[in-house]
């Protein structure tokens, strides 16, 4: 069994929910309290022991590869400012991963995004993470998941409970329990309504897959608004090996929403060390 180096962050999308914030900066780079987006879910890969970071990005998305790439006059104005805590905050984000680019050139959805790295990954299993799902834990999310794939050899997508009347919003799966607590996905459904949910049960924007899934996605046929769904090549592979779901452990943000993405940075400027005692304070006496 081939260990997971790769993890693929599909950040091609226009961010359209967040204009005019989006119009000339990418919502990836929108920071909850003091770090964008997408360096969270980095940073989180990272700790998950993955080693190339493959972001597939498209047209207005220059400041993402900037974001990781190194700024020598900024390091050195640090630097001679004195600003040592800033320098080493900067200069750790430019070196953290090696990071390389692919681009999206047309708007074709999630599998199609992720298809794009194909050349990257070969014949490697990998990562795939969704940088606006936000999970804050004390092990990463991708650890959890990395865990199940190599006790099993097998495809793992994390999972997290919804409301029933919020399971129009998302992939929801049915499973079988099987021994030693896994759950292995039999099917997946789009955006069902809550009567014919097969379960409560939503994929959250974390997924490690076998190799098989870059085939299966190259046989999938676009669907509404001609986008490549990646649920259809996950439930395609389910078909023919096991496929396993993680209940994901941690709080969970949809920052890819205005309402998700204020929440988070309530909640986690609240949690800062350096911020949540003067935010806090700040809150009492406005409230």
């Amino acid at each position: 069994m081939k260990p997971v180096r790769k993890i693929i962050f599909p950040a091609a999308g226009m961010g359209t929910r967040f204009l005019p914030a989006t119009k000339a900066s990418p919502k990836e780079m929108l920071t909850i309290v003091d770090k964008p987006l997408i360096q969270y879910g980095v940073e989180e890969a990272l700790a998950a022991d993955m080693e190339q970071i493959v972001i597939v990005t498209g047209r207005g998305k220059r400041a993402i590869e900037d974001h990781f790439d190194i700024s020598a006059e900024l390091e050195a104005n640090l630097k001679k400012a004195g600003k040592e805590k800033l320098y080493k905050r900067v200069s750790h984000v430019s070196r953290m991963a090696e990071v390389v680019y692919v681009r999206q050139k047309e708007a074709k959805g999630l599998g199609h995004a992720v298809l794009c790295a194909r050349h990257w990954i070969a014949d490697e299993p990998f990562g795939v993470s969704l940088a606006d799902e936000l999970i804050i834990s004390d092990e990463p999310a991708m650890q959890q998941l990395r865990r199940v794939y190599e006790q099993t050899g097998y495809s793992v997508l994390g999972l997290m409970q919804v409301p029933a009347d919020q399971v129009y919003k998302y992939g929801i799966v049915a499973y079988q329990a099987e021994e030693e607590g896994l759950l292995r996905l039999t099917d997946m459904v789009e955006k069902p309504q809550p009567e014919v949910a097969p379960s409560h049960l939503a994929i959250i924007g974390r997924y490690i897959f076998t190799p098989r899934l870059m085939e299966l996605l190259r046989d999938v046929q676009p669907g509404s608004g001609g986008e490549i769904q990646l649920t259809d090549a996950i439930s395609a592979l389910a078909k023919e090996e096991p496929v396993y779901g993680v209940l994901l452990d941690g709080q969970r943000f949809d920052a890819g929403n205005p309402a998700g993405f204020l929440l988070a940075n309530a909640v986690l400027g609240l949690q800062h060390e350096t911020y949540g005692e003067a935010l806090r304070t700040a809150l009492k006496a406005r409230l």
